[in-house]
């Protein structure tokens, strides 16, 4: 028998909570559940008036997973949407996770939470940017780290604010506050920080995806900033052999990563981690922060 959860007046069905979805830890349905409710409020914040995609993977990651923009079949009538038109489907509509009513029945998918760089209203008009710190073997997220430092500086010569995340898989994630600035332009510069990141560190930095350039090296993904690309969402669970988190990072952590597992967070470090250092990634909401893309592109091309 499915039990049914009151959640902020909605009946949501829950099922399947004692399934294990992650087999080297054991970590169950209802463990999943319980960690999304458990970081609510911050996940929230971050996905708040966004279109969501779900990577869902409901016999866990080594099962089959697939990739969905398009509200689920069954979306209960009170699940929130909004129009993302797409060029294949004009009148497309995806999924706003609203409440906790809506992360709830969403985490019941077994899902990790993608979102594009703009909000709900104002598809391809981006309010934050963000570059994937992707490393290729041998290289790990310790060299992702020193990368990481030298973007955080350049950005700041152009008046910018970087934070970090860990991507829940190999590598970082960068997000930086924006006025609202159109797609295009945010992906224009994106690349030419990305070029010029190899130009100054060419032993450590490739922003081409080619893997024949990327042993060793840390890939600066731009293309993220696309209209159309998502990024893991602050965290979001992922589908990987452990329950790991794309979890915010300070930039002491950063600076001080000498291992790989320096900056592994699974779902069970996360709450005291808020409970202890607050949201990491809170100063993203702060309109005062949000930066302006210099004049004329910035970095130098």
């Amino acid at each position: 028998m499915t039990p049914i959860t009151l959640v902020e007046g909605r009946r949501i069905s829950l099922s399947n909570l004692d399934k294990v979805l992650y087999a080297e830890t054991g970590f169950t349905k209802g463990e999943v559940l319980h960690y999304y409710a458990t970081v609510a409020d911050s996940l929230l914040a971050h996905i708040h008036d966004r279109p969501v995609s779900f990577l869902r993977y409901p016999d866990g990651p080594d099962g089959q997973l697939f990739f969905t923009k398009n509200p689920p079949p069954g979306t209960p009538a009170w699940v929130k949407t909004t129009p993302v038109p797409r060029s294949e489907d004009p009148s497309a509509e995806q999924v706003v996770v609203a409440d906790m009513a809506t992360l709830m029945w969403s985490a019941n998918l077994v899902v990790e939470f993608h979102t594009p760089q703009w909000p709900a209203g104002a598809p391809a008009v981006a309010d934050r940017m963000v570059l994937d710190l992707d490393p290729g073997a041998p290289a790990s997220v310790v060299e992702c780290c020193a990368a990481a430092l030298w973007l955080r500086d350049r950005l700041a010569a152009d008046g910018l604010h970087a934070f970090a995340k860990t991507s829940g898989s190999k590598g970082l994630h960068l997000a930086v506050p924006l006025e609202p600035t159109p797609s295009r332009q945010v992906s224009a510069y994106a690349k030419r920080l990305a070029q010029e990141a190899e130009r100054e560190l060419p032993d450590l930095i490739v922003h081409r995806m080619a893997k024949a350039l990327r042993p060793g090296k840390v890939f600066v993904d731009h293309s993220q900033n696309a209209a159309a690309k998502t990024t893991a969402a602050p965290y979001t669970l992922r589908a990987r052999a452990r329950p790991t988190v794309s979890a915010p990072v300070s930039w002491e952590e950063v600076a001080a990563c000498r291992t790989p597992a320096d900056l592994l967070f699974l779902a069970d470090d996360i709450g005291p981690r808020l409970e202890r250092d607050g949201d990491l990634f809170g100063p993203m909401l702060n309109p005062g922060l949000a930066g302006r893309l210099p004049a004329g592109g910035g970095a130098a091309p």
